[in-house]
């Protein structure tokens, strides 16, 4: 696969996620983030992967609004980083906010289907 395929199947990627996000869809993510993946919450707080869909699963995290804007993707063999800035709307660990988030997320490719294996978050100033 070249890279330019690469970076398009991760765009569709990243789009099914944050689809997943906003619909609560617990399959997709299980299919599409690792067991052992780990994630820094934008509040410091370090989670896994069955704790991010329990959240979800138990409505502490649910959003109305997933508004992805800038994005970046590096290709580093089997491993990718993207970074994406995301303005969200909603209810995030039992907070409601509404503020944009500078993403981090790191994909892996596993047996030919990228998963993925961290993610951290921060927010920023709306300019």
């Amino acid at each position: 696969m070249t890279t330019m395929e690469s970076k398009a199947q991760l765009q569709e990627l990243e789009k099914k996620l944050l689809n997943a996000f906003g619909n609560k869809d617990l399959q997709t993510m299980d299919e599409l983030i690792h067991d052992q993946a780990l994630f820094v919450y934008p509040n410091g707080l370090p989670v896994t992967k069955s704790m991010v869909l329990e959240n979800y699963r138990s409505g502490k995290s649910a959003f109305s609004a997933i508004v992805p804007g800038e994005e970046m993707i590096h290709l580093f063999d089997d491993t990718a980083v993207v970074s994406l800035h995301l303005e969200l709307k909603g209810n995030y660990q039992e907070q409601v906010i509404s503020a944009g988030f500078r993403y981090i997320r790191v994909w892996k490719l596993f047996q030919g289907q990228w998963k993925v294996i961290a993610v951290s978050g921060v927010p920023i100033a709306k300019q």
